[in-house]
């Protein structure tokens, strides 16, 4: 049975069984303290803990997860992965214990032609929490497990809570037999290899007060409404139905391992070595066509640093496997033709997709060339009784150069030379230690109380007006104070107000928050800011002017005219900048984030290099005469699938509701998801003009735009600047690009000649060098002490014309001065002194030392740095201290 087809089943059992069907949430998580959904009950969080009113009493859904903790740990053994798909069945305050069991018992043992999964009943174990004895009863009642298949078990294995106070309860879990040649009898509690467990079903029905660890919490009481929150992992049920040995082995994951196989010429299942390099080859392609699929970019931060370390792990696993040349072209296909039943998404986007990815190998093979030479010059630098690279150098190598610890072993071996494992294992945990903690620190700052909103949204959401008008009679439902609620606000204190119904725009999709008044009965506050702590309360941060705001208070929201406008010009500006991106540059210019407040708007997109100066004025130009065109602005509501079916663009990882709201300008021009506020013609946006476009990422670039009046002031400023040059220049304007061009070519001109005078007066002088060079043992040692150079380009000149005058010689020359007020030293060696043992490398590095800096290089010719210019003769004494 196809990983697919386990996955519509299951989707089909519940939806016949009363269950609204979820499609799954993006991997990247909603929650900034989370880089990526790790369950699947992640989307459902908000109803589950009340903090929101669900909007169905029971729900299924298969969602997307990744999980990074344990990344050493994949392809060491079967059980580890980092994406994977979990089916849960959900129930808000519906079903419970009894019900949650009959269902999970019938989808697995019905028969495969009955739409179930036809699992053997004799085979199937289940586990319960030892003070649970209701769901053993329910067991035997509901199912036809007996009794010594039903093993009780302790905190640790069968209590589930969030690891904060809230909601918690017991769980019971369903196990796989898969027979006696892979374990010892006993069932799961004395083997979790043979008893592989498929279902694990939480009832929430707990209010924990205190948790101080796993197994150790206090339950205040039992929960208003019960829920359940259950999950089967997808990935191991399908390894079970297809009738191979772990998940590696699955449909959608193995055409990777074999692809990886071809290429490398190992055979998969011989030789463990080669085995777990295959499985995280198929592993982490997998999960990277994912997370680059939902919107990710590779980078240095949060989610992009995770892909980029998944992708270079497969290229680094594919080299260990004896491939040098670029793989992903050959895997990331094959894994999207295994993925594409389950997300035929991925087929869409795999142009863009694989544009990202390919791309990042590229940069990634260049990294593993400037870290190989990083590398030998740490090698070259040790003495003979030192054959060990230090754990400093090691770490530098992975954390800053992104070489792998793999990498500089394998390397290390082949030279001779030890690396100082232990060091290294130390510095990582360090950093991993500052990691958790920066990790704990933000996760704890991320959830902010959220209670007295909670409360609030119990008795209906605030209804926004603000499509339609800019002032609107409303009244003030709550006030919240630093996450308490209170019922009185006075002059000079700042505060939440929810309303009733509200004109203002909460800040949301890129669109900044609206600013304005909120007025009453002998009182005036201003608006600064408007949020939304949870979906569907806008809360208004304000500062009362005067006057005394109490709850229930009847009140006049003003939203300031002006600021609106501006804003909503600058957001149908973004509009059509993007559609004029995607005209210009092609249909893969992909939106990947974007900012928008009064005067300015600011577009981030997918593309992997800059576009010309030429294309830059073809878009701003697009853009303009969508404005001139006067574009009507219309606006309507259709369900999430038909909006996508009629052509309405949507941003890649965003979560959109069942029914959206859709922008179009002009027909075809531009239709857009969005729940922002636009001017009702494009000629109200007024002049867009371009202030910069630039990268400000791999892959990602930036265009930034002043929009109406703030677009006219910027060209009347730059208007203002060409005069002020052409005066200065006695040029027309029109003619000033070509008069600077000019100048600075005779500039750069000017600069050759000095540099060219200033090389040939050096290498002039160079002899008086070799006058005062003195013999050290049996090895000629010449020091150019050189002063102030304009850059280190003249001193490897004089080094390399003073080797050239000695090479018949045993000799080294040394040439030192300061470039820029820091010094710099370059090494030389003639091929008689290098056979003496003599190594331009080693002698740099010495130099360097005493400098504060570093340098490496060739055993011929090396180059360092430092940052004390005052230490140039202890340098030039290690050096002669070494020869000697």
């Amino acid at each position: 049975m196809k990983t697919a087809e386990i996955k519509q089943r299951w989707l089909d059992y519940f939806e016949a069984n009363g269950h609204a069907v979820v499609p799954s949430a993006s991997v990247i998580s909603s929650d900034p303290s989370i880089l990526f959904n790790i369950a699947g009950m992640v989307q459902f969080i908000p109803y589950l803990t009340g903090r929101e009113p669900a909007p169905f009493n029971r729900a299924t859904s298969v969602q997307k997860c990744v999980r990074t903790g344990d990344i050493e740990e994949v392809g060491q053994t079967t059980r580890h992965g980092t994406f994977f798909q979990m089916n849960g069945n959900f129930s808000f305050g519906d079903y419970f214990k009894r019900e949650a069991i009959r269902f999970a018992w019938g989808l697995l043992t019905n028969a495969v032609a009955d739409g179930g999964f036809g699992f053997d009943k004799d085979r199937l174990w289940a586990t319960v929490h030892a003070d649970d004895i209701e769901t053993i009863d329910l067991w035997l009642e509901e199912t036809t497990v007996p009794r010594e298949r039903i093993q009780p078990r302790g905190n640790e294995d069968n209590f589930w809570h969030t690891g904060q106070p809230g909601p918690g309860g017991y769980c019971s879990e369903i196990y796989f037999d898969r027979g006696p040649e892979y374990g010892v009898d006993g069932g799961p509690v004395a083997d979790e290899d043979r008893y592989i467990e498929i279902w694990n079903l939480v009832f929430m029905e707990f209010e924990l007060s205190e948790v101080r660890s796993k197994v150790d919490f206090d339950i205040a009481g039992e929960l208003p409404a019960k829920n359940i929150d259950t999950g089967m992992g997808l990935e191991r049920v399908a390894f079970l139905l297809q009738g191979v040995e772990n998940m590696y082995e699955i449909d959608e994951v193995f055409p990777v391992i074999a692809a990886a196989s071809r290429l490398s010429g190992h055979t998969y299942g011989v030789d463990h070595e080669p085995d777990v390099q295959m499985r995280v080859v198929a592993d982490h392609v997998r999960s990277s066509l994912i997370i680059i699929g939902d919107g990710v970019r590779p980078g240095n931060e949060g989610r992009g640093y995770i892909l980029r370390r998944l992708l270079r792990r497969a290229v680094r696993a594919m080299r260990l496997l004896g491939v040098k040349d670029e793989v992903l072209p050959e895997l990331l296909p094959v894994s999207m033709e295994a993925m594409k039943l389950s997300y035929p998404e991925l087929e869409v986007e795999f142009d863009r997709i694989s544009r990202i990815a390919y791309a990042e190998e590229k940069a990634f093979l260049r990294t593993l060339e400037s870290g190989t030479q990083l590398f030998q010059n740490a090698a070259d630098s040790l003495s003979g009784s030192d054959s060990t690279i230090s754990g400093d150098v090691a770490f530098a190598l992975h954390d800053t150069h992104g070489f792998p610890i793999d990498l500089t072993l394998e390397m290390a071996s082949e030279q001779g030379v030890h690396v100082d494992e232990e060091g290294f294992r130390t510095l990582m945990d360090e950093q991993r230690t500052r990691a958790k903690a920066d990790a704990k620190a933000k996760k704890g700052g991320g959830h902010t109380d959220l209670s007295a909103y909670s409360a609030l949204l119990e008795d209906g959401t605030s209804e926004f007006v603000g499509y339609d008008r800019l002032e609107a009679d409303s009244r003030v439902r709550g006030i919240v104070v630093d996450g308490l609620a209170q019922e009185v606000l006075t002059p000079g204190q700042s505060a939440d107000l929810i309303l009733d119904l509200t004109p203002f725009y909460a800040e949301a999709g890129g669109q900044r928050a609206d600013i304005g008044l909120i007025k009453g009965h002998g009182f005036t506050a201003r608006v600064l800011d408007v949020q939304n702590p949870v979906k569907g309360l806008p809360a208004h941060r304000v500062e009362v002017i005067d006057g005394e705001i109490r709850v229930g208070a009847e009140v006049l929201a003003v939203v300031d005219h002006d600021h609106r406008f501006q804003g909503s010009q600058a957001h149908t500006a973004t509009h059509l900048v993007h559609a004029a991106l995607r005209e210009i540059l092609g249909t893969h210019a992909v939106q990947a984030g974007s900012m928008n407040q009064p005067g300015y708007m600011r577009f981030d997109y997918s593309f992997p290099e800059a576009p010309s100066q030429q294309m830059r004025a073809e878009i701003e130009d697009v853009a303009n005469l969508a404005v001139r065109s006067n574009y009507e602005v219309g606006t309507e509501y259709l369900p999430f699938e038909d909006a996508r079916k009629s052509g309405a663009m949507a941003l890649f990882g965003e979560k959109y509701p069942n029914v959206v709201r859709v922008v179009d300008i002009g027909g075809p021009f531009s239709r857009e998801l969005c729940g922002g506020t636009h001017v009702g013609a494009s000629s109200e946006v007024g002049p867009i003009s371009v202030l910069s476009e630039a990268s400000v990422g791999s892959g990602v670039r930036r265009i930034e735009a002043a929009v109406g009046m703030d677009a006219f002031r910027s060209l009347a400023a730059e208007r203002t600047i060409v005069s002020s040059l052409s005066d200065m220049l006695k040029v027309p304007g029109t003619d000033v690009r070509e008069r600077v061009a000019e100048l600075m070519g005779k500039l750069k001109d000017a600069e050759k000649e000095i540099a060219r005078l200033n090389s040939q007066q050096l290498l002039a002088s160079a002899g008086k060098f070799l006058d005062s060079a003195e013999t050290v043992g049996s090895t000629l040692f010449v020091v150019a002490e050189l002063g102030d150079v304009s850059n280190a380009g003249d001193i490897r000149t004089v080094v390399t014309d003073l080797r050239a005058r000695v090479s018949e010689r045993s000799a080294v020359v040394l040439g030192i001065g300061t470039s820029n007020g820091k010094p710099v030293v370059v090494v030389a060696t003639t091929a008689a002194s290098r056979e003496d043992g003599r190594q331009a490398g080693k002698l740099v590095s010495l130099a360097c030392g005493e400098l504060g800096g570093g340098g490496g290089g060739k055993p011929d010719l090396a180059q360092g740095g430092g940052s004390d210019a005052a230490a140039i003769p202890a340098a030039i004494a290690a050096v002669k201290a070494a020869l000697q």
